[in-house]
């Protein structure tokens, strides 16, 4: 990925409650006692992991939360693992979550769900926790952004949308399920430079995870939202909203009838990616099982399905390649948020 710029083309890689913490037990994942190889329901031979902890670090209702629990519940429904305790620890756009799985060192039994919107959060929010801190374990997909209006919205192309935002950048909310700093932050902000609007006249509405940015869509309390297009499908189903357009190079399956924005004549994609780390310090045998539980999962047919169900574009990496890869993101964002006077 390349550094972003605020020439006309713009291309990122980017990667979506209880509030009280659950308390964990234990510092490894674990199998049924009749299994004496460490990694043996991983690779297939053996009990299913038991006793694994799958945090979402928003609200229930947004990419993360959705990515998490399909991943867990193919996860069961496979047979690689025993019931995942998926749960959520939201607050200060993930970064509660990081510092709690940064708190956790040694403990291999628990994950978190996370993406590009928790590497910038890290830095608008001042937080002491870092990705650099934690384990990686998987890049999971890769999902298009959407822009996306109520039914009753006045506009229905994205470039009515556009000629009205450009007449006066500061009468028009726009709303993201991540904070400053994610993904739903920084693509209406390239959005706005593609299209000549200067970022930092936007008036942007951050919402933790789009559980809560959707309600305010729909309730029209912001003019227009910026997510994943993931996170609006059965909305765009039942009518409740529109898509007026999409960020990927190409049109996407799921909305086959939406342009892009380049196909708009607005020079701009934008991607957003998940995955999942682990806290620091976990054993070789603990990391094993959950990068061989989502090896696994990510072969099942039943993932597959998932992904085409939801318009997912698979992007599975893990270990070391992912975490390479976690630190280009992390570097990149940095560079990204200075621009941007955010960090």
């Amino acid at each position: 990925m390349k550094a972003i710029s605020p020439m006309r083309t713009h291309r990122i890689a980017l990667g979506a409650v209880l509030a009280a913490a659950l308390a964990v037990t234990g510092c490894g994942a674990t199998k049924d006692q009749g299994s004496t190889d460490s990694t043996a329901s991983a690779t297939g031979g053996g009990a299913p992991a038991s006793g694994l902890q799958y945090m979402v670090p928003n609200a229930p209702g947004g990419g993360y939360d959705t990515t998490a629990r399909a991943a867990a519940q193919v996860m069961e429904k496979e047979g690689i693992t025993e019931t995942v305790q998926v749960f959520n620890l939201p607050g200060a756009g993930g970064t509660v979550g990081l510092q709690r799985v940064v708190n956790e060192k040694g403990n291999g039994k628990l994950a978190m769900q996370m993406g590009l919107g928790v590497v910038g959060a890290a830095y608008t929010q001042n937080t002491q926790a870092s990705l650099n801190d934690t384990t990686p374990i998987a890049k999971l997909i890769e999902e298009a952004g959407a822009i996306v209006v109520p039914k009753d919205s006045p506009y229905t192309d994205i470039n009515q949308l556009v000629d009205a935002w450009k007449k006066d950048p500061g009468s028009l909310a726009v709303g993201g399920g991540s904070s400053p700093g994610g993904p739903d932050h920084l693509l209406p902000m390239q959005l706005a430079q593609a299209v000549g609007i200067d970022p930092k006249a936007v008036s942007f509405v951050s919402y933790d995870g789009g559980g809560e940015l959707l309600p305010a869509l729909l309730g029209n309390k912001i003019a227009f939202g910026a997510s994943g297009f993931g996170e609006f499908l059965d909305q765009v189903e039942a009518g409740d909203v529109r898509v007026l357009a999409v960020t990927s190079p190409e049109r996407v399956d799921a909305l086959k009838d939406v342009p892009t924005l380049k196909e708009s004549g607005i020079d701009l994609e934008f991607t957003n990616w998940r995955g999942v780390v682990a806290p620091p310090g976990i054993s070789e045998e603990d990391k094993a099982v959950w990068i061989d539980a989502f090896t696994r999962m990510h072969d099942s047919d039943a993932w597959k399905a998932e992904l085409e169900k939801r318009g997912w574009v698979d992007a599975f990496a893990t270990g070391e390649e992912f975490g390479t890869f976690l630190k280009e993101q992390d570097t990149e964002v940095a560079e990204l948020l200075k621009t941007l006077g955010l960090a």
